[in-house]
């Protein structure tokens, strides 16, 4: 049985900045029409890796392919078959959003006619079509992140980075950015996003790769690795701090697992394997019981817990070993594109 080439595959990526190791030998491998969630705390390396992919920056050593091609020896193939989003909008604040995508087909080498229809199948793909001819200035955060979105789109890259995609959006922004990235992924496009986020990572990878001081330190499904960080768990969080031990008590005879009692927080915790049957034996558990709770509910772990159960060490304690220095834009790499 033969298996797909690689959209993506890197092999001991290294690149320093003095004394800094940005990346450490890094090896990826990304299969055509998956999501990579690149998952990390700031200074991991994350942007580096995107960078470097997208033939901003050079490594020092090990090589890397994109949709086929040699990002230091074919880097200019190499830009003809991808897409970037970086962590910040990059469109033309004082255009339109039917203009901004127009001008950028039309320094992708589109006629006037094709930039035109091209700009509006983007608009409807990415429900902006009421705002089509507003000022980009007057969008919603969500909003100018889809209007990239639709820029990155514009040559039907093969493959698509994402650089921290959500960073600074409200809630209802970010999940209308998740169900863009879902549609790109389903659509067949190769997706390599990095994020802080181990829920992001859950909703839309197919895989996910943990960076830490430009090393990948670990690897596999979303599920794999917060089995890694202990699961689920559903916690309990009570009004009155003395209510503690008799809660924790109370869950250690209603479900299995050992019970976590976290005092700063007022909170007490169990692992939920099950997380509805848990869930409903613990709710249970409470009715009736007297005990004033404040809240309820399934939790999932987060990046924090990923890296503590990873390294023994939380994320924030591990920033020395980032990107090093600011290398060129989004901007830069799609004015080379021209």
């Amino acid at each position: 049985m033969t298996h797909p080439t690689p959209a993506i595959s890197a092999r001991g990526l290294r690149k320093r900045y003095g004394s800094t190791r940005a990346l450490d030998g890094v090896d990826l491998t990304v299969p055509p029409g998956t999501v990579l969630g690149l998952l990390g705390p700031n200074g991991a390396g994350k942007t580096t890796v995107v960078r470097t992919l997208a033939t901003l920056l050079r490594p020092d050593a090990g090589h890397a392919l994109v949709a086929g091609y040699d990002v230091v020896a074919q880097a200019d193939l190499v830009r003809t078959r991808i897409g970037l989003t970086g962590q910040y909008a990059s469109v033309d604040e004082l255009l339109t959003g039917r203009e901004n995508l127009v001008m950028f087909s039309r320094l992708y080498g589109f006629g006037p006619r094709e930039a035109a229809d091209r700009a509006e199948a983007l608009l409807e793909r990415f429900d902006l079509v009421g705002a089509a001819d507003r000022r980009a200035d007057g969008y919603s955060g969500g909003m100018r992140r889809r209007l990239d979105l639709a820029v990155s789109l514009v040559q039907g890259p093969a493959v698509l980075f994402l650089d921290e995609p959500t960073t600074g959006l409200d809630p209802r922004s970010r999940l209308q950015v998740w169900d863009s990235v879902r549609a790109l992924a389903a659509s067949g496009t190769t997706v390599l996003l990095t994020t802080q986020y181990m829920e992001e990572a859950d909703r839309l990878a197919d895989s996910v790769a943990v960076l830490d001081r430009g090393r990948v330190i670990a690897e596999g499904t979303p599920d794999s690795l917060k089995t890694r960080a202990g699961g689920d768990r559903v916690d309990v969080i009570v009004r009155d701090p003395a209510d503690l031990e008799a809660a924790a008590e109370l869950l250690r005879s209603a479900v299995p697992g050992a019970v976590g009692v976290h005092r700063r927080e007022q909170r007490v915790s169990v692992p939920a394997g099950d997380r509805m049957a848990v869930l409903t034996a613990v709710v249970r558990a409470l009715d009736g019981s007297g005990l004033r709770v404040e809240d309820v509910g399934v939790r999932r772990p987060s990046l924090d817990e990923v890296f503590l159960a990873l390294t023994g060490e939380p994320a924030a304690d591990r920033s020395g070993g980032g990107s090093g220095n600011p290398a060129a834009s989004d901007n830069t790499l799609r004015k080379e594109y021209r």
